[in-house]
């Protein structure tokens, strides 16, 4: 499933701003990480792009899905969080796992 980006809007009309008070580029990244952390329980490494969307915001954050010795053995983990305007979590999903130092690890729009 492919959300539409800002970029990608093609109406004439968009949404009145007063309706949801945009939380702003890194405040979405936080209620992401906050999101997703609540959610799977695992740590976060960081964000690894973010874009605004229709509905809000698309967040990818990179996750330590399982810890090894040595850590060049660890799995992370990309997922996509989806953020409401007004912080709301719409949705998540795993994209991908890999080990760490993969330099071939996907993410958004190269899958």
């Amino acid at each position: 499933m492919t959300r539409k980006t800002t970029s990608d809007r093609n109406e004439a009309a968009s949404p009145d701003p007063g309706d949801q008070p945009d939380p702003g580029a890194a405040r979405a990244a936080e209620m992401g990480i906050d999101h997703l952390t609540r959610l799977t329980g695992k740590p976060v490494q960081g964000v690894t792009s973010m874009e605004p969307i229709e509905d809000g915001w698309l967040v990818e954050i990179e996750v330590l899905e399982d810890r090894h010795i040595p850590s060049s053995a660890d799995i992370l983990a990309l997922y996509e969080v989806e953020i409401a305007f007004d912080g709301n979590l719409l949705a998540y999903r795993r994209i991908n796992r890999y080990h760490r130092g993969s330099t071939d690890i996907g993410g958004r729009g190269r899958r």
